[in-house]
């Protein structure tokens, strides 16, 4: 890693903490600091479940049960356990509670103003739309993509939203059953590998391959959750596919897809697949391409 590069993004968080007041334990003058402040809003006005709240904000059970204490000791918030099942406890603002979070967003407006105000038209745009790449970015590079078991909920998840989603985007409808398998023996190693993208603990997008040695590599079941497209998710998990690929002996990837998929042609193209003439009868695929990982001795 360049280090040029990392000593610029510790200056920009130096300021974006002194700016923001992260260091102040009033923030935005109150009697609190910056993490109390943030939980306050992220419960809201309905109450939110604590393990949620632990994935909203990536924090520590630990840290965020302390945080939790010292709001409920000045009275802002109440934590209690649901009656159906008590492993499940959930956080809500007492009326005081809601009041400083009313507070709390009022100053955060001024404070958001605060950073514009000085600023002239055409320098408030760019500070606004560097902001959002900035947020795009960083929220890119949260996403983490870990091989999973073809059972586990999260893959489970990914793959039913994936035939959801064929479903609705196919003139004719989806049916697994009479599409090319890909079932969880078939992605489970040895004989295949299923990759699954999580934001804040969340899956966002999967992946998967069939290996067959001796013969190219299938890749099966991408998808990408539409609240993470732009992210860049697709084109990591299929870097990493291929990179899986390649440790497992596959000089070859290969896969099919349908015509209305025309980002994930896009992706496959732009990554260096050429399409090829079709290698296997799936009812669904209009497409057919494949990428050499190593070259011919």
């Amino acid at each position: 890693m360049n280090s040029e590069l990392v000593g610029r993004v510790r200056r920009f968080n130096r300021v974006v903490t002194q700016r923001v007041g992260a260091l102040d334990d009033h923030f935005l003058s109150r009697d609190r600091p910056l993490g109390e402040a943030r939980v306050l809003w992220e419960i809201g006005p309905d109450g939110c479940d604590v393990r949620e709240l632990r994935s909203r904000l990536d924090l520590d059970s630990g840290y965020l049960s302390r945080l939790l204490r010292s709001l409920a000791a000045a009275g802002l918030v109440t934590v209690e356990r649901s009656e159906p099942d008590k492993r499940v406890r959930t956080a809500r603002l007492t009326a005081a509670g809601l009041l400083e979070r009313a507070i709390l967003d009022d100053r955060s407006d001024e404070l958001a103003r605060s950073f514009l105000e000085p600023l002239n038209d055409t320098q408030r745009s760019r500070l606004v739309r560097a902001m959002g790449d900035v947020e795009k970015l960083l929220t890119a590079a949260m996403v983490e993509i870990k091989p999973v078991d073809p059972l586990h909920p999260h893959a489970q998840y990914c793959i039913n939203q994936y035939f959801a989603d064929l479903d609705r985007r196919f003139d004719v409808g989806f049916d697994p059953s009479i599409s090319i398998s890909a079932d969880a023996d078939e992605l489970r190693p040895p004989a295949g590998l299923v990759l699954v993208a999580t934001l804040r603990t969340e899956p966002v997008g999967c992946g998967a391959l069939k290996f067959h040695p001796g013969a190219p590599t299938e890749l099966k079941r991408m998808w990408v959750a539409d609240s993470a497209r732009g992210l860049g998710i697709g084109r990591r998990l299929l870097a990493e596919l291929e990179a899986a690929a390649a440790r497992n002996d596959g000089k070859i990837v290969r896969l099919e897809t349908n015509g209305s998929l025309t980002e994930a042609i896009a992706l496959y193209r732009s990554s260096g697949y050429v399409e090829v003439d079709p290698f296997n009868d799936e009812p669904y695929a209009h497409h057919w391409f494949e990428k050499r990982l190593v070259e011919n001795d």
